[in-house]
């Protein structure tokens, strides 16, 4: 497809529909089939039936948009009440007819859903980098063709970052943007998707999540004001990492290799648990009695 640059707002792409001036045809819904470029992957059942049921009272009251296709149409805005329409048993819908390219209809389809409110934000990460990378914009001009603030586009694009299995449980409402985003801080895949299971298996509140995820990094998060410590020996915080990540916890070092204490945190019964046999087995290991 060529990149091109994308007009003024969605208005420029895809005026208000004007009834007066545009024709609306009363298409068959066999012969209309759905946007291959939809950025919403998720439709709530409940909210279909919700206005499947108001279509069946009332009837479409907003026509689609759509493009021909051949002997056929494909959907260009619209998707939820083509599908409520489906659900309401009818055979026709009110539609507009407009011609347009393929980037058009790209153009269109995504701006379209980010200026809704009702994507997950996986599915507006995607969309935010698919029209980035297809019309090559900056983020400042995402923002402007969206109506969103920069800030907002670039965090949710960070999200793309995050392993596949703490993705999908984002797509699912599992974790929040703000779950997601302090998970950000862990690098590895699977002390992310651990992380996650339990931020969600403990119903974690965003801040207890950040709580949860500075400690697993060790951090100490300072008082406005307060100076910052002296870095530590990296030889100790070497050794910090590797505790952490045998025990997959916090652990804390004072002093350097010749001489001070270590701290190893828990946050509950069963980490403490854990955490003991995790230590026992090592020791086992080390007194070879695992052999």
């Amino acid at each position: 497809m060529q990149k091109r640059g994308l007009g003024r707002g969605l208005g420029a792409l895809l005026p208000e529909v004007d009834e007066s001036t545009d024709q609306v045809n009363e298409l068959e819904i066999g012969r209309i089939s759905p946007n291959p470029e939809q950025p919403r992957q998720h439709f709530g059942e409940a909210a279909i039936e919700e206005l499947a049921a108001s279509i069946r009272e009332h009837g479409v009251v907003q026509p689609i948009i759509v493009r021909p296709d051949g002997d056929s149409y494909q959907l260009i805005a619209g998707e939820r009440r083509l599908r409520a329409a489906r659900r309401a048993g009818l055979e026709r819908i009110p539609a507009i007819v407009r011609s347009m390219s393929d980037a058009q209809a790209l153009e269109v389809a995504l701006i379209e859903n980010l200026q809704r409110e009702d994507l997950n934000p996986m599915e507006e990460a995607e969309a935010f980098k698919k029209l980035s990378e297809e019309f090559s914009l900056t983020q400042e001009q995402v923002s402007a063709r969206v109506g969103k603030s920069r800030p907002h586009i670039a965090n949710t694009l960070r999200l793309l970052n995050l392993a596949s299995d703490v993705q999908q449980m984002v797509r699912e409402a599992r974790l929040s943007m703000g779950h997601a985003r302090a998970l950000l801080a862990l690098e590895s895949a699977t002390v992310q998707k651990a992380a996650a299971e339990r931020i969600v298996s403990k119903q974690m509140s965003v801040r207890e999540a950040e709580e949860y995820v500075n400690a697993l990094l060790g951090r100490v998060q300072r008082r406005p004001g307060q100076k910052s410590k002296q870095r530590k020996d990296p030889q100790v915080e070497e050794i910090e990492t590797r505790m952490r990540g045998v025990l997959g916890t916090r652990v804390k070092i004072t002093g350097n290799t010749s001489r001070g204490r270590m701290e190893i945190h828990y946050f509950s019964q069963e980490e403490l648990e854990r955490v003991v046999d995790a230590i026992l087995m090592r020791l086992d290991e080390v007194n070879g009695f695992g052999e």
